[in-house]
């Protein structure tokens, strides 16, 4: 740009020549301007999301500013001022871009972040109030990051900033070994999604409930008690889940039921097939299905299986079928044994 100017022959005042410098950038700024203004956001609004145009948006004027502490540093190259000053003016123009772009990776980070994780909400069921903890995180790497490149720009030696940061870390890490182990344990559910919110899971045999919530540290379980359990996310991840509501939302109940030798098995068949039909939590798309299982010791072994629309249901809906089928059985004259034992009383006088 110098050796143009000087080729022209403009003027042979270096004060306005780096002027001149500078007004040629101003131009480009205003280009640069018009360009996104006009063309790329024309572009933006042709998408189906705002996102593109939120960020188009933000950058809009850090580019302009970019452009003109761009062309001040040119000029005041040009000027050829003392290595002191020289040293100086840069040190402050870079500070100025480097807290400017700093501003502005932060705020499109927030847009960036929030769409991402809202989406993952929908998705996996996380908990939304970890937005903002995820982007205040990200605004202290940004600060970091900031804060490295303007010593730099100072000239200033960082050596031993980034050994305490490293020691820090390293006593940090210790110390909140097992938060992090949560928080790990968090993303490793976020990526397989092995459950979201109100689905029905037992985790490990043993607590079963409805998911309430998830979150970075933990993950919450209502229990069919109302008992609210919460579970830190590196015990879940470590843990067998059983997903009642994956990978479709029905559930299956099995009913075990034993009637005396020599009853009607058409008719128990017919009874149960029945009974299940009409009750108004079994889906009707899957119709329920009678199994003769075995013949046992003192009773013929049947097992009803039916689908109902929800894990929720299985508890009220078990009462109702083994109450109509305990009424229908005694109204048919159908007997449900029971083991029993005779006691022979010996005298031996």
């Amino acid at each position: 740009m110098e050796e143009l100017i000087a080729s022209l022959g403009i003027t042979d005042s270096k004060v306005l020549n780096a002027l001149l410098i500078f007004s040629v950038f101003v131009i480009l700024a205003k280009a640069a301007d018009l360009l996104i203004s006009r063309f790329l956001k024309r572009l933006a609004r042709l998408t189906s999301t705002d996102l593109d145009d939120r960020i188009i948006a933000l950058i809009h004027r850090p580019i302009f500013f970019t452009v003109l502490v761009v062309g001040a540093v040119q000029s005041v190259t040009y000027l050829g001022i003392p290595e002191r000053g020289m040293f100086y003016a840069q040190g402050v123009l870079y500070t100025m871009l480097t807290l400017l772009w700093g501003i502005t990776v932060v705020r499109a980070s927030d847009i960036l972040i929030e769409s991402a994780l809202q989406k993952v909400a929908d998705i996996t069921g996380l908990g939304r109030d970890v937005i903002p903890l995820v982007e205040n995180v990200w605004k202290i790497v940004v600060l970091g990051a900031c804060m490295v490149i303007v010593l730099s720009v100072w000239k200033l030696d960082i050596t031993p900033l980034m050994a305490s940061a490293g020691i820090v870390g390293v006593a940090v890490a210790l110390a909140a070994k097992d938060t992090l182990a949560n928080f790990f344990g968090g993303i490793s559910i976020f990526v397989d999604r092995p459950y979201k919110i109100g689905d029905y899971i037992v985790l490990d045999g043993t607590d079963r409930g409805e998911v309430t919530d998830i979150g970075i540290r933990s993950t919450r379980i209502k229990t069919r008690d109302d008992v609210l359990i919460t579970v830190p996310n590196s015990i879940i991840a470590n843990t067998k889940i059983i997903n009642e509501s994956a990978p479709i939302p029905n559930y299956r109940i099995r009913i075990p039921i034993g009637v005396a030798y020599g009853s009607d098995i058409d008719l128990v068949e017919k009874i149960l097939l029945d009974i299940a039909s009409g009750n108004d939590n079994v889906i009707s798309e899957t119709p329920p299905r009678v199994r003769f299982r075995e013949f046992g010791e003192s009773s013929l072994n049947f097992e009803l299986l039916c689908w109902i629309k929800e894990p929720a249901l299985r508890g009220r809906t078990l009462h109702e079928l083994n109450s109509a089928i305990y009424k229908a059985f005694n109204a048919s004259g159908i007997t449900i044994p029971f083991p029993q034992r005779d006691v022979h009383i010996r005298n031996k006088a």
